[in-house]
């Protein structure tokens, strides 16, 4: 069929955008907003797909058309029976080959008015590499830097109720960033994932306006960031965010309670740091875990691991930290908004609230 094929920046022309690749495909990443119609199951392409490595190519080609045949006719009779003649969906697979031609092909057939993006899901893919590459440049950053525990995340949350534009990457990324710092009951998203979701996170941004970041390493947990992005951080204006020693134990207590849910797991994250520190030190820290000292073994966790940690990295990433701006944040307040507001006042941010609702 003629004309069949869209590139991906006319996706806004259309009521639908719909990803027939498999469900374990689209869970790694997808086109924001698509839907998924896999017109082959996770096992069914398994089984194509050895069929092909072993040279029957005629027989997998003839079995996946009629496992194809089926999966669209089911999405007809369910996931697409209530959309209208005049429908306009956009439909792709991975590189915009067979599964998305034949769905496109018979939706055609129909009468609505499909298109196949050209290229696939790759198109997308390369979309948003180049998008990582230039739209972290666009903005003006101050990154929030500081010890562990000083709450900065928290400080971070507390910016965005007062207006300011925040990045969160930690929450893009789901984890904390450091060795602990894997977050309970959740995975980390793909590294395609999260790229699609700081890319959608940037482009909400004003230009005009400053986003505020936390100091993070190239990497968090499993998750690189953007080469372009790291460098605007480290180019970047700082506010050394400090709290007290007894501030940061009680923070990191409330914040990293999962942790002794499961003594066994913790102390072998612990013991990674054994060729670091030695092993007399990690074995007290096992038993500090064993008596259930928390507040000591984060106290030593601070003072003999995060400290100096800091100490050896910050300095010599971010070149404008020796210029920041002192900011001495209560991490266990209730309430931080009032903390926040007084940052921003002192960056002379005041009107924030007010230009952001405008």
């Amino acid at each position: 069929m003629k004309n069949q094929h869209i590139a991906f920046d006319h996706r806004d022309d259309f009521d639908e955008i719909i990803d027939v690749r498999t469900p374990l495909e689209f869970a790694e990443d997808h086109i924001p907003g698509a839907i998924n119609a896999p017109v082959l199951s996770n096992e069914q392409r398994v089984i194509i797909g050895t069929m092909f490595r072993q040279g029957l190519a005629h027989e997998a080609t003839r079995l996946g058309a009629a496992m194809v045949a089926r999966n669209i006719a089911d999405h007809l009779d369910t996931l697409f029976a209530d959309r209208p003649a005049s429908w306009r969906p956009m439909i792709y697979c991975w590189r915009g080959g067979k599964r998305s031609a034949s769905m496109t092909t018979w939706f055609n057939l129909i009468g609505w008015r499909a298109k196949q993006l050209e290229g696939g899901y790759k198109s997308y893919r390369r979309w948003i590499l180049e998008r990582l590459d230039s739209r972290p440049r666009d903005f003006r950053y101050i990154v929030l830097a500081g010890h562990t525990g000083t709450g900065k995340t928290r400080l971070l949350a507390a910016l965005a109720t007062q207006g300011a534009q925040v990045l969160d990457l930690e929450a893009l990324a789901c984890h904390r960033g450091s060795l602990l710092g894997a977050m309970p009951n959740a995975a980390q998203p793909s590294q395609k994932s999260f790229d699609s979701a700081l890319v959608r996170a940037l482009d909400t941004f004003d230009m005009s306006q400053p986003v505020f970041v936390e100091a993070e390493s190239k990497r968090i947990g499993k998750i690189t960031l953007p080469l372009a992005l790291v460098e605007r951080m480290h180019a970047s204006d700082c506010v050394r965010v400090t709290a007290s020693l007894e501030d940061r134990v009680s923070f990191l207590l409330h914040d990293y309670r999962n942790l002794f849910d499961d003594p066994e797991q913790l102390k072998q994250q612990l013991s990674m740091l054994t060729s670091l520190h030695g092993k007399e030190v990690l074995r007290c820290w096992t038993e500090l875990i064993d008596h259930r000292a928390h507040a000591e073994l984060f106290r030593e966790l601070i003072e003999r691991h995060y400290d100096p940690a800091y100490a050896r990295s910050s300095g010599s990433h971010f070149s404008r930290l020796a210029q920041a701006l002192p900011f001495h944040f209560q991490p266990n307040e209730q309430d931080p908004g009032r903390q926040a507001a007084v940052l921003l006042s002192e960056l002379g941010l005041v009107n924030v609230n007010a230009t952001t609702e405008a």
